[in-house]
This record gives C-alpha cells, structure tokens and sequence, in this order.
C-alpha cells in the first residue's frame, strides 16, 4: 500500500453485498461522488478480471452494471456455493462486499 491509492470502500458512501437469488450474489458501490464514482466505474480498476479473481468465479459469468446517474457500480456473480447448502458460510451473501471494498486505486487529488 502506498500512499498515492485508496481503497474504493474509503471512497464510497456504502459498499454492500446480498443474495440475488440462492444462486447470485450482487454488490454495490456507492460512490459519494462523481469523481469517486469514475475511479469504481474505471474498467482499469473494477472489471470482470478483477472480480473473478476475488471472487474465485469465471469472468464471463460476471456482470458489471455502471450507473453514473446514481454513482453506482452493480456487480453480480453466481454463488460457488449455493445459499443454505452444507458448505454456504454466508448464508445472506452480507460479507462477500470485503474484497471488492478493498480493492486499491489511485487516490483522488486532494
């Protein structure tokens, strides 16, 4: 970590994860800002790639929605568990959002 990037959870308003069904799981970003909605929304920072390597799951299964408008970067992937089976750790999806929050991009001009 240097101090010329910020993870995007210090740049949003409020990084989430849930259940969108028992097979998907979706996250938000919500950027407080313009500027801060443009890094999350940079394919250079938070694309398929990226997720996939998170998340353990194939990049052409993950989907990236940008929605400049409400400064809001949607992803969603297939659970590699499904929800309530023996191995699901996780039974709500609330705490896959970790990873994504830490990913590093470059810090803002102050």
């Amino acid at each position: 970590m240097t101090n010329d990037t910020i993870a995007l959870g210090d740049l949003a308003q409020e990084v989430r994860s849930k259940n969108a069904g028992p097979f998907w799981v979706t996250m938000e970003l919500f950027m407080r800002d313009e500027a801060s909605y443009a890094l999350a929304a940079d394919a250079a920072y938070v694309n398929e790639d990226v997720v996939a390597e998170l998340y353990g799951v194939a990049a052409d299964q993950v989907q990236l929605f940008r929605i400049p408008s409400l400064n809001v970067v949607k992803i969603s992937y297939p659970r590699p568990i499904s929800q309530g089976s023996l191995r699901d750790r996780d039974m709500h999806a609330g705490q896959h959002h970790v990873p994504l929050a830490l990913v590093r991009v470059p810090a803002p001009a102050a």
